[in-house]
């Protein structure tokens, strides 16, 4: 037996072992913040499900995990466990059993999961009722016994891998039927090749990794990981949010993912950008989140996609065609439309949210005393949308709709400035009553994603009250000394991903380069220290929840990537019609003269024009 290693070494305890197009995965997580004291084998289709637990015969015995390959060793005894495809494991041992359980609770004497011989190829199969799919057990080598066949109810149903002799085997997860499995597939080859995939996409992903981006080759793993095949109410290839409890897709996390794999893969981040946009609702709504068997349309989640576009468009390694230029247009055209339709007040320029979870910030201390409210950060990203809905419509070669979303992002640019900054900092306004609710949040300070459309004191206040959210370890949603601040509190003070590239793109459009750069560098540390949680104890660096979530290995490889600076314009005659966006400058309408001057492109690029 040749035991194969390569690519990063990481804890299964917090980082699911699964392949890239595979529905499941190898965990100790069975359900939210519930470890197993055994590897299973947890299918992500249907929900999150624990189908089979696979139990060496000590208890002592240690795992370790790379993108290849899971070992379970006990002095001289060896079990192994790697992938066939996107729906099979291989798994052989030597000195060392292993038992292969049912890992579902009975349900009734007549359901749960079913174990049974198949008299058709010599395989044994177990039956998940709560999958609904089967998982075959092929003996390849060695006395593979069974027990429990045909057993119903609270009986014992398992297959035994013996100690005392080599043995191996193929687990298959399937519908309803399928060939037997083929012969003489080597297992050291299907290794070799899981390996020769991961590395291609890894010096795909980042090129660019070096001694000083140590965790990049590990946050491209549980990116790679949690990719799943479009199955269910995921139409297109997917990145989970993680192949933990977080298994669905939610309305503003999938930007970022996008991001991290645009110029590496650039359909398959096309992909991630556009699904939630497959379940537009008639209104224009995204849904809050989208899973296999799952849409839920009871929250909506911030209008991030404005600003996340033209990010693509920059990083994308092909440009766009026409077609989905218009695509995008018209998508990003109804979800703007629903703020401004059906989240207005009448007589408001301001859209609102409903609830925190709206927001993406579930329990930010701006809802404290009101949840339907108008906040900065919905308006200052509803403006960044305005904006990128202007110039694609340019680009598009519609005039009348460039100059109509502008006009609505003047309007609601003024409305941010009048009715929400209070002098010192923004506050949020009760969308009944129009009373201020001010707050310590850091959701109070997004407006800074705005870059140098702020105006030059509105700009230095915000980066001054951010730095009192920044910790050692990054931008704490809470102020650590605030009397709401908690240490696991969700949105109530950890850090968060999103939040801290939105801020840092923000600052360094802004001009607060200095800044920016203490906030890239100290995530990054973070998730070199802590790896890739859901959210980060501000005070301790510690991973919290879901310790492998994908848009925060996607913040890090973001951060992490050398992008050249935004060009800007040098000289625009003073007659000509110009719109700016953060620091790129869109120019469209007639040019008098024999102009030459520097204009970024829409959606990246620059050069010397002349017209």
């Amino acid at each position: 037996m040749t035991v194969v290693r390569t690519g990063p070494t990481f804890s299964i305890q917090d980082i699911p072992f699964s392949r890239r197009g595979s529905w499941f995965s190898i965990s100790p997580v069975v359900a939210a913040h519930t470890h197993a004291t055994d590897l299973h084998l947890v299918s992500h289709q249907t929900g999150m499900h624990p189908v089979l637990r696979l139990t060496p015969d000590t208890d002592t015995a240690t795992v370790t995990a790379t993108a290849a390959l899971v070992t379970w060793r006990h002095g001289d005894g060896l079990v192994e466990l790697t992938y066939d495809g996107t729906d099979t494991v291989r798994l052989r041992g030597r000195g060392l059993g292993l038992r292969i359980t049912a890992a579902q609770d009975t349900l009734t004497p007549f359901s749960g999961t079913y174990l049974y011989a198949d008299p058709v190829v010599d395989a044994y199969v177990f039956t998940s009722y709560e999958t609904g799919r089967r998982y075959r057990v092929t003996p390849l080598a060695g006395d593979v016994r069974a027990v429990g066949t045909t057993a119903l109810g609270t009986a014992e149903r398992a297959v035994s891998l013996p100690a005392d002799q080599p043995w191996e085997i193929a687990v298959e997860e399937y519908e309803t039927a399928r060939r037997p499995y083929p012969a003489g597939r080597d297992f050291d080859q299907l290794v070799r090749s899981l390996v020769t995939e991961f590395a291609g996409f890894v010096d795909t992903l980042a090129p660019w990794r070096s001694a000083e981006t140590p965790a990049a080759e590990l946050a491209a793993y549980v990116l790679w990981s949690a990719t799943v095949t479009p199955a269910g109410f995921l139409t297109r290839p997917a990145v989970l949010m993680s192949k933990h409890w977080m298994n669905k897709v939610w309305s503003w996390d999938h930007c970022f993912n996008a991001l991290a794999l645009a110029a590496a893969d650039p359909d398959l981040a096309w992909d991630q950008f556009l699904l939630p946009f497959d379940h537009q609702d008639p209104t224009g709504a995204l849904p809050d989140s989208v899973a296999h068997s799952e849409v839920l349309h009871n929250y909506v989640k911030p209008p991030v996609h404005g600003w996340a576009l033209r990010q693509l468009r920059r990083r994308m390694s092909r440009p766009l065609s026409r077609d989905e230029l218009s695509d995008a247009y018209q998508r990003l055209a109804r979800w703007t439309t629903f703020w401004l339709d059906h989240r207005r007040v009448p007589g408001h320029q301001l859209p609102h949210y409903q609830h925190g979870n709206d927001s993406g910030w579930d329990n930010a201390t701006t809802f404290d005393d009101d949840r339907v409210i108008e906040t900065p950060d919905l308006a200052a990203l509803l403006l960044l949308q305005l904006h990128q809905l202007a110039d694609l419509a340019a680009e598009l070669r519609q005039p009348e709709a460039a100059a109509r979303w502008s006009q609505l992002a003047a309007d609601i640019h003024a409305a941010l400035l009048d009715e929400l900054w209070d002098g010192q900092r923004f506050t949020s306004r009760g969308a009944r009553d129009g009373n201020r609710r001010p707050s310590t949040s850091l959701l109070d300070l997004m407006p800074i994603v705005l870059g140098a459309a702020l105006p030059t004191d509105v700009s230095a206040a915000l980066a001054g009250a951010l730095k009192r959210h920044l910790t050692a370890y990054g931008l704490a949603t809470e102020p650590v000394d605030s009397p709401h601040y908690l240490a696991d509190g969700y949105w109530r003070g950890p850090i968060w991903a999103p939040a801290t590239v939105l801020i840092e793109d923000g600052l360094r459009r802004a001009g607060h380069i200095g800044l920016a750069d203490e906030v890239s560098q100290r995530f990054r540390a973070l998730c070199e220290k802590s790896g890739f949680a859901e959210n980060f104890d501000a005070e301790t660096g510690t991973g919290l929840r879901d310790r492998a979530y994908t848009w925060t290995a996607s913040a890090y490889l973001l951060l992490s990537t050398p992008l050249p600076p935004l060009p800007r314009v040098h000289r625009v005659h003073p007659s000509h019609r110009v719109h700016r966006v953060d620091q790129e400058v869109l120019v469209w309408g007639a040019l008098s003269g024999d102009q030459n001057f520097l204009i970024n492109a829409v959606g990246g690029g620059g050069g010397w024009g002349r017209c």
